[in-house]
């Protein structure tokens, strides 16, 4: 992987990593379905008038299905998952769950692309992996079912991630990262709509929760996806998903600086090591020649 695509992988998991700190905030006004709907809804109609300029809509109705699909599984489900876990967990937890979606998708390349990873990639996931661990700082939380539940939703969402990351290659691999952002948000939004009068907000929510939303909406679900989808395009899905390992360290940070939050040894070391294990994942430090 080249060095233009590994600082790619580097904004992608700052800007993901911020989201958590917005859900942290938002959600407990909003709750997970509103929320995610206004996230969704508003990237959407954000990117369709560029949609229509740029003469893209015709590939939104070819892909319409795939579309649909990619909406509901890479969009509304993980989103609400996330969501409500952020309800009961802190952002940075929310976050280290989110990085076990490289593990999950370890195994659905091997199973369902049938990719030979080198030993070299395997060590990276593993040292990634201890960094995650690291990161956590073996903080004994009390387990409590709420918790538990929270924690069970967060790993779903991660799954979700691992899964549909394949499906993305497979289905839209000549499809502009615009056309896929786009209609994968408005698809979502439409999932999410019959759910919306079961879980109204029970008061008007704070400016900080309404503009929480908007910076979901533009930095998450419109500048991150549309160059989510183009790394997957270039990189393939095993490698951008180690993306996943990043974003609890951009996640841990916003919550210093935003929140004030305690920066600790084993958070250096665990960022560390998540750094090295997705460098040596992406062969950034085997790779000789700049890939595309």
């Amino acid at each position: 992987m080249s060095v233009q695509n590994f600082l790619k992988l580097l904004l992608l998991a700052a800007i993901w990593g911020s989201s958590f700190l917005f859900t942290r905030i938002a959600a407990p006004e909003w709750g997970p379905i509103w929320l995610i709907e206004l996230r969704v809804l508003i990237a959407g109609l954000t990117l369709l008038p560029l949609i229509f300029k740029l003469g893209l809509w015709p590939q939104i109705q070819q892909y319409w299905r795939a579309l649909f699909i990619l909406g509901m599984l890479n969009s509304a489900l993980p989103f609400c998952l996330l969501a409500f876990a952020s309800l009961s967990l802190s952002a940075g937890f929310t976050a280290i769950l989110n990085a076990t979606t490289p593990l999950f998708g370890l195994w659905i390349v091997i199973i369902w692309l049938q990719e030979t990873l080198s030993m070299p990639r395997l060590v990276g996931f593993a040292i990634g992996f201890v960094g995650v661990v690291l990161l956590v700082g073996w903080q004994e939380m009390p387990l409590t079912l709420s918790k538990g539940i929270a924690i069970t939703a967060g790993l779903l969402a991660a799954l979700l991630y691992a899964i549909v990351a394949p499906y993305i290659q497979q289905q839209f691999s000549g499809v502009s990262a615009l056309v896929v952002t786009a209609g994968s948000q408005l698809s979502a939004a439409v999932s999410l709509f019959p759910v919306l009068p079961f879980s109204i907000p029970s008061q008007i929510p704070s400016v900080k929760a309404i503009l929480s939303v908007i910076a979901l909406a533009l930095l998450s679900s419109v500048l991150a996806q549309m160059l989510y989808f183009h790394l997957i395009k270039v990189m393939g899905p095993s490698k951008t998903l180690t993306v996943a390992y990043l974003v609890p360290i951009f996640a841990m940070l916003w919550g210093a600086l935003v929140l004030r939050e305690a920066v600790t040894i084993s958070m250096v070391l665990g960022g560390g090591l998540i750094l090295l294990g997705t460098a040596i994942a992406n062969d950034l430090f085997t790779q000789k020649t700049a890939s595309p």
